[in-house]
């Protein structure tokens, strides 16, 4: 067996490891955004922008979790991070890396591919035997 089947045959189950991985990650922002943990000076109204996108994070986090409409969930969330990164960052400076707006860039990627990737074998999405990959 070569290192070209083996990486092929698991192309799958690492796009659902790096749905679930980005899910996790995401969610933490929501988490601290609604539920206060981890604790931070960020309590936003719920009303609010970032009250809306801390709502974004987590119920998408978590949808997207555990594969559940996670091509329309996973747009959103890509549309969410891109509009944060030119509202939040891009006016700060030009320069990601300046501008605290890297991550934002990265999960838009990553969330537009899960968009039209879908979200692996290890989904809610391919046990109810949607069209996912």
């Amino acid at each position: 067996m070569d290192l070209t089947s083996v990486t092929t045959r698991w192309a799958p189950r690492m796009l659902s490891v790096l749905r679930i991985v980005s899910a996790l990650i995401f969610m933490a922002h929501g988490t601290q955004k609604i539920l206060g943990f981890p604790p931070s000076a960020m309590n936003p109204p719920l009303l609010s922008m970032s009250g809306i996108a801390g709502l974004l994070e987590l119920v998408g986090g978590a949808l997207l979790l555990i594969g559940l409409f996670s091509r329309p969930v996973a747009f959103i969330l890509s549309g969410e991070m891109a509009f944060a990164y030119f509202i939040a960052h891009a006016p700060k400076s030009f320069f990601p890396a300046l501008n605290g707006g890297d991550a934002a860039i990265l999960y838009c990627f990553v969330f537009l591919y899960i968009a039209f990737a879908g979200p692996g074998p290890w989904s809610i999405d391919a046990q109810r035997g949607r069209r996912t990959f």
